[in-house]
């Protein structure tokens, strides 16, 4: 004689595929939005600290190579949330891209190089020149 088991699900049961378009939870509040396990902010940031620091070279040099040291620091930084799991920064939701961590380390070194191109070539004073 055959044996028949009882179903697995519940009745009233629905797969996951089937819910409503817009489900709530019993609380009432709208479901979080699911956070993404990358992101590229620190690319985007690197990028806008270049074109301040473009911006200011003819100031001064020591802008451009404090940026450049910021930026590398923060690489060194951005880094260690990829690879050390010493740090608590390792076990965050959200990490940055290697792409935005490379880019940072490129604008920093991209810095340092552009300031030492504007002192060989005189371009621009060391320390900031008083205006009359």
């Amino acid at each position: 004689m055959p044996v028949e088991y009882a179903p697995r699900t519940p009745s009233g049961y629905e797969p996951e595929d089937s819910y409503e378009e817009d489900p709530a939870p019993a609380n009432g509040r709208p479901a979080p939005a699911p956070v993404p396990p990358r992101s590229n902010a620190a690319g985007y940031t690197a990028i806008v600290l270049v074109v301040v620091a473009v911006f200011l070279v003819h100031y001064t040099l020591l802008i451009p190579v404090l940026i450049g040291f910021v930026l590398l620091s923060a690489g060194v930084s951005l880094l260690g949330t990829r690879l050390n799991p010493l740090t608590p920064t390792f076990y965050l939701t959200t990490k940055p891209t290697w792409s935005s961590i490379g880019l940072v380390f490129l604008a920093g070194v991209g810095l340092w190089a552009m300031a030492y191109d504007y002192w060989r070539a005189g371009l621009a004073p060391l320390f900031p020149v008083s205006m009359p």
